[in-house]
């Protein structure tokens, strides 16, 4: 099942987002990725260590917690910290792949990943390509 969640974030909460991610040094996306998905994910992504990636992820986790639609369509028992994904220059992809189902680094135990989501910083008229799609 695919579901749109709409304005997740206030216009506050994404200037705050935007602003810290931009200026955080960004590293390989590989430092996540399983052995599926680390043969075709070329993108960039913020260490899950990271200050700015900490601080941005404390933002959606408040924001999450707080919208109804998420809550009762995920029923969430723990959420896994978001991570930071960013696609530009020569790191521009993520072909077809199978998210992580079990994380732990930046979680005090193993999570079971059963839900993956989505959260897009910007919007489809700021960049070129870019299209999530779902096989």
């Amino acid at each position: 099942m695919l579901l749109h969640i709409p304005n997740v974030l206030t216009a506050d909460e994404l200037q705050f987002c935007r602003a810290t991610v931009e200026s955080a040094a960004w590293a390989d996306g590989a430092i996540t990725a399983g052995t599926q998905s680390g043969q075709v994910k070329n993108n960039r992504q913020l260490p899950e260590d990271l200050p700015e990636s900490i601080r941005a992820r404390e933002v959606v986790l408040a924001a999450l917690k707080r919208n109804a639609l998420f809550f009762s369509a995920a029923l969430p028992k723990k959420i896994y910290p978001p991570l930071f994904n960013r696609y530009d220059g020569a790191a521009n992809s993520f072909g077809n792949h199978i998210d992580n189902a079990i994380r732990g680094k930046a979680h005090p135990d193993w999570v079971r990943t059963d839900l993956s989501m989505t959260l897009f910083l910007t919007e489809p008229d700021e960049y070129d390509g870019g299209e999530l799609v779902m096989d």
